[in-house]
């Protein structure tokens, strides 16, 4: 009951000690994420600190000399962790395929007989889940890319410093207990089903695809409105491809891209000499897409003079190559976006007022992904999918407490920025899910690093706090606290002049319960008592 009081006296400590400074309460938002320090959770945090305890990780040390094995056992084994050793490649090998493979393996680079590289590639064979830290001498470029290319979890160099071996085990552990922790992961979604390759069950989304299914059946000027990457060019796409126009073509230009002095060109065409360089004639984009759809992105970047000539073919179908004479028509249907305000662009004679009216007949608005975060957790499930079935990657798990923190960034570059950083993870991935440590340095900690306790310790053994984060406010009475006197303390340490405090609370005890359940609303509006409505209302109160 003793230790179990002491847990509890750090937990309240910690808690009250993240909401006492800004960077603190920042890392608390991070932290609050982790469904192995969710409130309701406490007892099961203390069941697995004991099972822990019980049952130390077992590391393999691969090296053919024997004094690094016994200092490297000696350092190791000072954090509790159970060491075996292995003196050469092929018996390291033999040690992982007899199993119980363990939980982590240092292997030296260079060995004789098998060096270490080729071990690496005959463990991870065996067992593609393991991780593997290498150990060289030799700092060289061609070993860090081998070892990282044959997926080795890290790699450290000798003579070694212990306390960054420690550092290092205790990280690698942590990777290992969250692969296992993901488990059987079931897909959110069936790719097929979204071919379209817009992806989402949000009321927001809802709303486009229902506007989009109108549309489809007539020749209206589409005017489609967002940030940059929320996906304007894959509903221009999807309103072609169901409308009576798909067997004709879909063109797509960029204003934005062209310079203004081409634009007339790429879009009308041109006649031979009709300015220098022109030494052929050249037919234009309109010409090309007769019968079909063009869909004209950025057009709020479109020079006047173009503005002129598009509302000629919008009006009258009709159009001249420049530097011609002859009228030809053309039978298109007009796509546009922009990620501009039209409106006040109107308002400042910067985009011509009749073009405006005439593109804007039906307007779809594609949300920034900020305003649908119930759709990241299907929207990472789908590109990590489209990856494996282009084979651009072989990870198609990620764990609930990356998923937390990609659920909670802001996503300024929306769904693009999104897919970049799906993409990146999973390259950069060393197991078969992605974790926390694959996400980019900017996105961890712009969402304080769920999953880790202030301080940073990891498991048993995990390194001592130190610096900033570790600074915790020792409860009064010691360790020796019941769980009113816990939160009486909390309450104690949360200062009214910083917001109200049960709206804090809630709020984050809301957060984590979807953390919890890898953003499932149903599953954490059931274990916090509430219907799935009233949990996506306090959700946006809280925002």
């Amino acid at each position: 009951m003793g230790s179990n009081k002491g847990a509890l006296a750090e937990y309240a400590s910690e808690l009250a000690s993240m909401f006492r400074e800004p960077l603190q309460r920042t890392r608390f938002r991070g932290w609050v994420a982790s469904p192995r320090w969710f409130c309701p959770g406490i007892q099961r945090r203390l069941t697995n600190m004991s099972e822990a305890t019980a049952k130390p990780p077992t590391i393999l040390v691969i090296d053919d000399d024997a004094e690094i094995r016994y200092s490297l056992a000696r350092v190791l084994s000072s954090r509790h962790y159970e060491v075996i050793e292995a003196a050469s490649g092929e018996e390291g090998v033999a040690v992982v395929k007899r199993g119980p493979p363990p939980d982590l393996i240092f292997m030296d680079v260079r060995m004789g007989g098998m060096g270490g590289i080729e071990a690496l590639q005959h463990i991870r064979a065996a067992s593609p889940k393991q991780l593997v830290v290498l150990m060289t001498a030799f700092g060289t470029a061609q070993t860090a890319i081998e070892a990282m290319k044959f997926g080795a979890f890290d790699y450290v160099m000798k003579p070694f410093d212990p306390a960054k071996v420690l550092t290092l085990a205790a990280n690698a552990l942590q990777a290992h207990a969250d692969l296992r922790a993901v488990g059987d992961y079931k897909p959110m979604v069936n790719i097929e089903d979204y071919r379209e390759g817009i992806v989402g069950n949000s009321p927001v989304m809802q709303e486009v695809f229902k506007v989009i299914g109108q549309v489809t059946a007539s020749d209206v000027t589409v005017m489609i409105t967002g940030e940059s990457g929320t996906g304007k060019e894959l509903v221009a796409r999807s309103i072609w491809k169901h409308s009576h126009r798909s067997a004709k073509p879909f063109i797509a230009v960029n204003c934005a891209a062209i310079p203004d002095a081409l634009i007339e060109s790429e879009l009308f065409g041109h006649e031979k000499g009709s300015f220098t360089g022109a030494a052929t004639q050249r037919i234009g984009k309109f010409e090309l897409c007769d019968g079909g759809t063009i869909f004209l992105d950025e057009i709020g970047d479109m020079a006047l003079a173009t503005q002129t000539k598009i509302l000629r073919v919008l009006q009258q179908g009709e159009m001249q190559r420049v530097g011609g004479t002859e009228t030809i028509r053309v039978d298109v249907r007009i796509i546009a976006a922009t990620n501009k305000d039209l409106e006040e662009m109107v308002k400042a004679k910067a985009f011509r007022e009749d073009l405006y009216y005439r593109l804007n007949v039906v307007r779809i608005r594609m949300p920034p992904l900020r305003e649908r975060c119930d759709d990241i957790p299907q929207i990472v499930d789908f590109c990590l999918q489209s990856l494996v079935k282009q084979r651009k990657a072989r990870v198609a798990k990620v764990s609930p407490e990356a998923l937390a923190v990609l659920t909670r960034h802001r996503w300024p570059g929306n769904v693009r920025e999104l897919e970049n950083v799906v993409y990146r993870s999973a390259v950069i991935a060393q197991g078969d899910a992605i974790l926390v440590k694959d996400l980019p340095a900017e996105i961890r900690q712009g969402a304080g690093e769920p999953g880790m306790p202030p301080g940073g310790g990891v498991g048993p053994g995990g390194p001592a706090p130190s610096g900033e984060s570790s600074a915790a406010i020792e409860p009064p009475g010691g360790s020796d606290l019941t769980l009113t006197e816990a939160l009486d303390f909390i309450l104690g340490q949360l200062k009214p002049d910083e917001g109200p405090v049960l709206e804090r609370v809630e709020g984050a005890l809301i957060e984590r319960a979807l953390a919890a359940d890898g953003g499932d609303e149903a599953k954490a509006s059931k274990r916090l008592g509430l219907s799935k409505a009233a949990l996506q209302r306090r959700r946006r109160q809280f925002r």
